[in-house]
């Protein structure tokens, strides 16, 4: 390679991450602006101009959050409908992709061909048919009522499925070879190789279920059995809205699963690789 070309290059790289620093910056802005308003006073968010830092910073609007709204319930019910979600989803999602993969029964292939199907059908479509079936079996205004309709994650299926079929033929045999079930060689076998898979579908599905909004907003009216994506959105009063107070509320609500980000930064990337995969 030569010196030009060589310079060519680094100043391609050099125009790239330019671009891609506005970028990042023009994407976090928004975060930054909601975080530095929540600690602004009411007056100062509405003002006509932009100031980039609070005149007089304040943690009252969060002090209004905790004391003054029901977050502590709305918190109790994200953790618990988002674990639902997530255990079921993992588990029966597990069971079914290590019997597409690795059992011959009847109906396999067109089962597998209608989860690939369902894969393609966005979940909004059958928000009416939930809403039905769920209000018919007396489940409103409950964590289960919000949990079961939440638990159809094709994907998962897919990548699991994906993974136990690399998992070579030998390791199966042997194991049945010493005469293990069905559920001795998942658990013993195929489950130990693809913790990794586990744990990033896992943290994916928590943080896609904390974040739900649609689904929880229909099934549930009563106050204390919101969930904090829905609940934030009962912070005002008799006066109105208080911007200041929502964003405050926001933050709350959006902290657990950025610090879930976080700290399994590495995980999240690898299932978004691997949905991307299977969406390719």
């Amino acid at each position: 390679m030569t010196p030009d070309t060589t310079r060519r290059y680094n100043i391609a790289g050099g125009i790239i991450t330019i671009i891609t620093v506005i970028a990042a910056l023009i994407w976090a802005f928004p975060i930054y602006w909601g975080i530095v308003s929540s600690f602004k006073l009411e007056d100062e968010v509405v003002r006509p101009y932009i100031e980039l830092w609070p005149e007089n910073p304040t943690l009252r609007h969060y002090w209004f959050a905790l004391t003054q709204t029901q977050i502590g319930s709305w918190y109790l019910n994200s953790v618990v409908t988002a674990l639902g979600v997530t255990v079921l989803t993992v588990s029966t999602s597990l069971l079914a992709g290590y019997a597409l993969s690795q059992l011959r029964f009847p109906g396999r292939r067109p089962l597998w061909w209608l989860i690939l199907a369902s894969f393609m059908v966005p979940t909004q479509v059958l928000i009416i048919n939930h809403f039905v079936l769920i209000a018919n079996m007396g489940l409103l205004n409950t964590w289960a009522g919000i949990i079961l309709p939440q638990l159809i994650h094709p994907v998962v299926i897919i990548v699991y499925k994906q993974f136990f079929d690399q998992v070579p033929r030998e390791f199966r045999e042997a194991a049945v070879m010493d005469n293990a079930s069905e559920f001795r060689i998942l658990t013993k076998v195929y489950i130990p190789m693809n913790w990794g898979v586990t744990t990033a579908l896992s943290i994916v599905t928590f943080i896609w279920a904390w974040n739900a909004f649609l689904w929880p907003f229909l099934a549930v009216t009563r106050t204390e059995m919101m969930t904090i994506t829905v609940g934030i959105t009962q912070v005002s009063d008799a006066f109105g809205v208080y911007y200041a107070r929502q964003l405050a509320s926001a933050v709350l609500a959006g902290f657990p699963v950025a610090l879930a980000y976080l700290l399994f930064q590495r995980r999240v990337t690898q299932a978004i690789t691997l949905s991307a995969g299977i969406k390719g």
